[in-house]
């Protein structure tokens, strides 16, 4: 299990020295005018101080205030304009003039948004688009990942039922927890939406974790929501109505997702939502079918996590333009900026 955890870790670092290795010999320089198309959309989800917890799965998915203010202020140095998710859809689909484009874009609709992002956006005056799950700020969603990773922090072994097999997981040791985690969550995400329901209310019950209550005290509320939705700079989009998995739901049901998530986010905002961001986004977890269903709503754009710059005239469809999500256990501004020029993964 040690070993396993070790070669992701250095996996992770061996990609990161290979950027940084690309930034000091200046390749990115001479690869950026044919790689970089019009721009870039970023994907952040929380914004949060370092905790000390030594089990973390879910780290990659969260930035530092420290480096969401560090990033902006590189932004504004470096040769890029930080535009709006309307301008860049526009930049998208016309000619190329000029500089390249950054959209910063947030998903998840966490309360740390609120507490940490939302200052520093608004400090520093750019624009931003919160995609939204509808259900989450009414106190509905089901952040199942978080209940996961709770479970798995709080216990020395786990038991679960996969494929008519009892599996247990031994969570004593820190490496035993991140294997756990690594395998669960794979699994889980594999299942239809209602097995996946029912296998984590299943292992909450036996483990005591709270599902409702922990979704509802990370997720924001609709007041929260008001402080940023009417600022001019602020775009909110949605994220489908409970975030599920839309490649594993029927052509009625996802087509349900995307408009009620739609209909509640225009009942709640000063401004019906122009963009849509497919749920978790990876190329497993939505299909050409939902990127059609997206421009049947009415949607501007539909972002995903499928990395890759975003191409100028058209070359990018805007129903699936692609995303780079940062690594947030990653620190280093110059391994981005190889990343801002079309450059690596």
């Amino acid at each position: 299990m040690a070993a396993a955890g070790s070669a992701v870790s250095l996996g992770t670092d061996w990609t990161a020295l290979k950027s940084e290795l690309v930034y000091v010999s200046g390749l990115w320089r001479l690869l950026e005018p044919s790689r970089g198309g019009a721009g870039i959309i970023l994907k952040f989800e929380r914004v949060r101080p370092v905790r000390d917890a030594t089990f973390q799965p879910l780290r990659a998915h969260e930035i530092t205030p420290q480096f969401l203010h560090r990033l902006i202020v590189k932004l504004k140095r470096w040769p890029f304009d930080i535009v709006s998710m309307d301008e860049a859809c526009r930049r998208a689909q016309t000619p190329r003039g000029g500089r390249r484009f950054v959209a910063l874009t947030f998903d998840g609709g966490t309360r740390d948004f609120i507490n940490y992002a939302w200052p520093l956006l608004s400090g520093h005056q750019v624009p931003f688009t919160v995609y939204l799950p509808g259900a989450f700020p009414d106190g509905l969603g089901r952040m199942w990942w978080l209940a996961l990773e709770q479970m798995i922090a709080r216990q020395d072994r786990i038991n679960v039922v996969v494929d008519d097999v009892r599996r247990y997981f031994e969570t004593t040791e820190i490496a035993g927890k991140y294997h756990a985690h690594h395998y669960l969550n794979g699994w889980l995400r594999s299942l239809p939406q209602r097995q996946l329901d029912n296998a984590i209310d299943d292992l909450c019950l036996r483990y005591d974790v709270d599902l409702v209550a922990l979704s509802r005290a990370a997720a924001m509320t609709w007041d929260d929501v008001a402080i940023f939705a009417g600022d001019p700079l602020a775009a909110v989009g949605t994220s489908t109505l409970n975030y599920p998995i839309l490649a594993h739901l029927d052509d009625a049901a996802a087509k349900r997702e995307m408009a009620m998530g739609q209909a509640v986010a225009e009942a709640a905002l000063p401004v019906p939502p122009r963009h849509l961001a497919f749920p978790f986004g990876d190329a497993a977890s939505f299909s050409a079918r939902d990127v059609a269903i997206a421009k049947a709503q009415g949607f501007a754009s539909a972002v995903t996590s499928v990395p890759g710059v975003v191409h100028a005239e058209g070359g990018s469809n805007p129903h699936a333009l692609p995303r780079i999500a940062w690594d947030g256990r990653r620190a280093s501004l110059r391994v981005l900026r190889v990343m801002l020029a079309g450059v690596g993964p």
